[in-house]
């Protein structure tokens, strides 16, 4: 199994360093911790997330100091820290000195969370008791005002004292977020309770039960939501738990016998080896792996056979068998054998640890549908706070005027609970200025940009989880909007929608001097200077037929075309019939019939050339894989054009689309691998939105240039590389599933961001008091706080809803 790439998101010039941001609350959060990381000399861009608490910057290189970087977003009040890993320029030793863990910086975040709801609902319990007296229970001191004032002075400086804080500094940094909406709504019911209560003559009510029951309600939402985020980043906290921490070392001075020894298993008992930490382990060293224990690093099998559990990194459940030369990789399970491998990618380099990497970057990558998230909640704040003033001006001045009457007929429904007015003279109504604030007071709580940051995010999160549970790594946001998109679906033919492994079918000499034999030989010297399944199988067939290779150099391969080398001082080359003919050689319509009669059984055709001489041709053919037809039945049914895409003679190409099902008009032969790019390109000229599917070097240019790519695991790195989707039980059938899960997660961001907004669009005119001349019915600041705490909860609910819908799928 081969490490996966990472997408290459950035020209070599350009560093990339990921920093642990905390204290983000809301969307507005998010966009002044971007807007403070790149208004800094050298940074070219960053992208924050709101639900992993990281932010992904990519500046000049050796322009900025990653960790002043980190030490001025904490000075702005998010408190941040640069990952160890992820600075290459950096000693890791100085940057984890202070270092604290995600998982450990969220479990002491959890714990003082934990306290504040404690004490806040402690509070509020005791607010509670205070309203008995309307049910004819007086407890004394309990229902006396000047208590529930030192429990409202209480709720701020305790429990809400953070939120104040949080609040000002968003104020003062000209970034305003929800805390700032939040405080100046308790702060303001507060203050005007106070006033109403050391100056009982102006006649005003008293609530000082709002300031205790906002900071309670709120409190006990983040809490819910934190936890609703957690769930939803289970997956990928159980993705960095599979990283193995020991290794077991086996001793230079130890017997290490040959891979063939029938004692190998000797070599193998404890006192040979020496446990170390995983990351101290390097490339070439010997370790041994014990039935039960996890594999700690890739590495290929030296001694022994076992079976491996691999479902973390593909899903799929059964066991591999492993024996001498085999990969392993870092994170699976070893289950029946004890066996000793060779490191061949440690630490950060490993499968299992660029998986991490992808995943965090694909849940970082944010869809371009959230832009608009982002530009609303960018100006969010200010709107609110514009909002709660007019809202305020218009009922002082216009509103209860206008329509006391209506007012005082309907009796003032209070949408919460009864205001609280012990041992003191209750107005028969509220004045115009207290009903104005608490209408202000409403639109400033139940605002809550929290809900348009988390609708993207959090959906991303659970949907990139669910795929890396199932061996499918999408690498963004961007790519699940592209995905849902999407109207044609071009395949390329060898390696993807076939084996990959062909065989030689057919050694046809055209020259009577020349056996099938030497042809053979020939063609697998030549092709023994390339990596290419039709090298491959020239190469086997002549190994099979013990023919020994000859002695070349000048080789020369053209992608996708052919290859050439001098063998025995004279010029061999093999390749198709038009690379060949560009080259000079004549093809005579004998041998032009011979190809068509090969390609028209599907078969590909090689033609070798001597000296400029075609000698002969060679038919390969590769089989087409099991769910090769299923796969493309389905992405049809699915409303998908599939269409065909390979090198091949356009009669090769035929006899394969006859057994898909497709039509003559999706397919396309014959195509050179500079052209599959410009085939890509010609159909999104024609408003089509293209996924290509390759695995070669060759199918690189039109990975790049389609809108979504998708590749197998066992595709070139190159593949990999450009790929956006990669699938890693290299199951044509996990197409179709990528491509549902990326739907159902983009329509989960969109089901999240409709919700947002049409929460804000109908929330905020109710609390400014739209109901209230025609019903009488108002928002109590408090139940505005419970709302707007609920929205951000709805939303991570719905987007935890993803996993149960798939969790139900039995072929998934």
């Amino acid at each position: 199994m081969q490490v996966i790439p990472e997408k290459a998101t950035s020209t070599p010039s350009v560093q990339t360093f990921t920093l642990d941001v905390g204290g983000m609350k809301c969307a507005g959060c998010v966009k002044a911790v971007e807007d403070e990381l790149t208004q800094q000399a050298g940074v070219i861009s960053a992208t924050v997330n709101l639900v992993t608490e990281v932010a992904l910057v990519e500046c000049l290189p050796n322009s900025i100091d990653p960790l002043d970087l980190a030490h001025k977003l904490t000075e702005a009040g998010f408190p941040s820290q640069l990952r160890p890993s992820s600075d290459p320029t950096t000693d890791d030793e100085a940057t984890t000195t202070n270092y604290v863990s995600p998982v450990e910086r969220h479990r002491i975040e959890t714990r003082q969370q934990m306290w504040r709801v404690a004490i806040a609902g402690l509070l509020l319990l005791f607010s509670a008791i205070g309203h008995l007296d309307h049910f004819g229970w007086r407890i004394p001191v309990l229902n006396n005002i000047w208590f529930h004032c030192g429990l409202a002075t209480l709720a701020l400086v305790g429990p809400g004292r953070f939120m104040l804080i949080d609040g000002w500094r968003g104020l003062r940094r000209n970034a305003p977020n929800m805390n700032t909406l939040v405080s100046l709504g308790t702060l303001t019911a507060y203050t005007t309770s106070l006033v109403a209560l050391l100056f009982p003559n102006l006649g005003w009510e008293c609530f000082f039960d709002e300031p205790v029951m906002l900071v309670g309600f709120i409190l006990l939402g983040r809490t819910l939501e934190q936890q609703a985020k957690n769930r939803a980043a289970a997956a990928m906290q159980s993705l960095i738990a599979l990283q193995p921490a020991l290794a077991r070392l086996i001793k230079e001075d130890s017997h290490v016998p040959s891979a063939f020894d029938e004692a190998a298993s000797l070599s193998l008992l404890p006192s040979t080896t020496i446990e170390i930490p995983a990351e101290q382990v390097q490339v070439g060293q010997w370790l041994q792996v014990l039935p039960g224990e996890k594999i700690p690093v890739d590495g290929d099998v030296v001694i022994g056979q076992t079976t491996v559990d691999e479902s973390m990194l593909t899903g799929e459940s059964i066991p591999v068998p492993k024996q001498v030369g085999d990969r392993v990789s870092a994170g699976t399970l070893n289950q029946t054998g004890a066996i000793a491998l060779r490191a061949t990618h440690t630490g950060k380099n490993t499968t299992l640890a660029q998986i991490i990497r992808l995943v965090e970057t694909a849940q970082t990558r944010k869809a371009p549908i959230q832009r608009l998230a982002d530009t609303v909640a960018g100006y969010f704040t200010y709107g609110v706070m514009t909002i709660a003033l007019l809202t305020f001006l218009f009922w002082y001045f216009i509103g209860v005027p206008l329509w006391s009457d209506q007012i005082l007929s309907h009796g003032l429904a209070s949408i919460g609970h009864g205001q609280m007015v012990m041992h003191m003279q209750q107005p028969p109504h509220p004045t115009p200025l207290l009903l104005s604030l608490k209408l202000a007071i409403a639109v400033l709580v139940i605002a809550c940009p929290c809900a348009l940051g988390l609708a993207t995010p959090t959906a991303i999160l659970v949907g990139s989880g669910i795929g890396a549970e199932r061996g499918l790594l999408i690498r963004g946001g961007d790519v699940l909007e592209n995905v849902h998109r999407l109207q044609t679906v071009v395949f390329d033919k060898t390696g993807t929608l076939t084996t990959g492994h062909p065989i030689v079918t057919d050694c046809l000499p055209l020259v009577p001097d020349l056996s099938s034999n030497v042809l053979l030989q020939l063609a697998a010297t030549v092709e023994s200077g390339t990596r290419h399944p039709l090298a491959e199988a020239i190469c086997q067939e002549a190994a099979q037929a013990e023919i020994a290779l000859l002695p070349a150099q000048a080789f020369y391969t053209a992608s996708g075309l052919g290859v050439s080398a001098q063998v025995n001082q004279q010029t061999v080359i093999l390749g198709t019939s038009q690379w060949l003919t560009e080259r000079g050689v004549v093809i005579s319509d004998a041998a032009h019939a011979q190809i068509a009669t090969l390609a028209e059984a599907g078969k590909s055709v090689a033609c070798v050339a001597l000296d400029g001489t075609l000698v002969g041709l060679i038919g390969v053919r590769d089989t087409l894989r099991e769910d090769a037809k299923p796969t493309i039945d389905t992405l049809r049914h699915m409303g998908l054009r599939v269409m065909l895409m390979t090198g091949d003679q356009p009669t090769s190409a035929q006899a394969i689309a006859q057994l898909l099902g497709l039509s003559s008009q999706d397919v396309l032969a014959n195509v050179r691998p500079d052209a599959k790019a410009q085939v890509i390109a010609q159909l999104q000229q024609d408003g089509q939105s293209v996924a290509m599917i390759g695995d070669g070097i060759n199918d690189a240019p039109a990975l790049a240039q389609a809108n979504v790519s998708i590749s197998m695991h066992s595709s070139t790195e190159v593949a990999m590389e450009t790929a956006e989707i990669i699938l890693m039980r290299d199951r044509l059938t996990d197409i179709v599933e990528s491509i549902r899960l990326s739907r159902a997660t983009f329509n989960k961001i969109r089901q999240n961001l409709f919700w947002a907004f049409a929460y804000n669009v109908l929330g905020v005119p109710v609390a400014a008091g739209l109901l209230l001349p025609t019903q009488g019915i108002i928002l109590s600041p408090a139940t505005a706080g419970a709302f707007m705490a609920f929205s951000s909860v709805s939303v991570v609910t719905n987007s935890l809803l993803l996993r149960y819908a798939f969790s139900k799928r039995n072929n998934f």
